[in-house]
């Protein structure tokens, strides 16, 4: 019978401690407890951020991991909404110069120095297209969406972003729209209107993906990719549920996770481009969540219910490899 050098060409190493920064595929024997082991993919886990200052839920947000913003949203299930805005650094929220339009339910994408917050939810007018650019430094009102709209889902940069699908008075949204940077234009619509979808959030206009959301008659598992001029339905994901948050850089790899299914969900469903596979759950389960972060492997989710308003942040991040002991079984 063959062996592993004869195999692999060379020995297995032997160490007095597992190396730190292990590659997939690696092995090694460890003398000091005496065990075989080896470096398997990466495992995802949710490890606690932030709070923010402001307890809120149907937050806009946008940005990366350890640059993120969420503006407006709401305090309570009763309330308008807030015009508050914060910043995360990777480290701690910090309050900054609020929207001029307090709101709940908006959408938003862009960074930290360059966001878009567009349309929402007021008890007067109850439905927005009210659209706020920001710089860096302050908001400033600009041109409308051209449909009334609750949030749907939302992503891009703040010169190139979309919205797709939301909700208008009694109507579930199939319209996407595309922003320029200066209006909007209503392009191709979706195959499903549904309101508060996650989303792709950092991933170009020609490609996303829009999954989950509410529709008619309630919450929805339906996924479908956007590639520039039209949309085409995907893997639906495992559990169905609104009120969602996500995180992505493209339509082949997505993040989804917390929601409403109905009940509190903490669940946490990875795309890679096929389908869909639950992994690591939130430590709290929480609907009406906001969502950013630059790919699958590293996210947040911030704010939402659970029931009740709540600041906490959680960041998500897969490592290159885990380490794994080999065993008999």
């Amino acid at each position: 019978m063959a062996d592993y050098k004869g195999i692999k060409g060379f020995t297995i190493p032997s160490v007095s401690s597992d190396p730190d920064n292990p590659i997939q595929g690696q092995i090694w024997y460890n003398s000091t407890s005496a065990t075989l082991k080896g470096a398997l993919p990466g495992v995802g886990t949710w490890a606690a951020g932030g709070t923010m200052n402001t307890a809120r839920g149907y937050g806009a947000g946008g940005g990366t991991q350890t640059a993120s913003f969420v503006a407006t949203g709401g305090l309570g299930p009763a309330t308008a909404g807030t015009d508050v805005h914060e910043q995360y650094n990777g480290t701690s929220w910090t309050e900054t110069t609020n929207v001029n339009t307090a709101r709940s339910y908006a959408g938003g994408f862009g960074t930290t120095t360059a966001g878009i917050v567009c349309g929402g939810y007021q008890t007067s007018p109850p439905t927005l297209a009210i659209t706020e650019s920001w710089n860096g430094t302050s908001w400033t009102e600009v041109n409308d969406m051209n449909t009334v709209t609750q949030t749907g889902g939302l992503g891009g940069t703040s010169m190139a972003g979309f919205s797709a699908g939301g909700y208008s008075p009694a109507t579930y949204d199939d319209k996407m729209e595309l922003w320029n940077g200066t209006s909007w234009t209503e392009t191709a619509d979706m195959n499903t209107g549904k309101f508060y979808s996650g989303s792709s959030n950092k991933a170009p206009q020609s490609a996303t993906i829009v999954f989950g959301g509410i529709a008619d008659p309630g919450m929805t598992a339906t996924a479908e990719t956007w590639d520039g001029s039209a949309w085409a339905e995907v893997g639906d994901l495992n559990d169905s549920r609104g009120e969602l948050g996500g995180a992505g850089a493209t339509q082949t790899s997505a993040i989804a996770f917390g929601g409403e299914a109905p009940g509190n969900s903490a669940k946490t469903e990875v795309w890679n481009g096929t389908s869909w596979t639950e992994i690591a759950d939130l430590s709290t389960a929480r609907d009406v969540v906001t969502g950013s972060g630059a790919s699958s492997a590293s996210a947040l989710c911030s704010g939402g219910y659970d029931p009740s308003a709540t600041g906490a942040t959680e960041e998500w991040n897969v490592p290159d490899s885990t380490t794994a002991t080999v065993t008999t079984s």
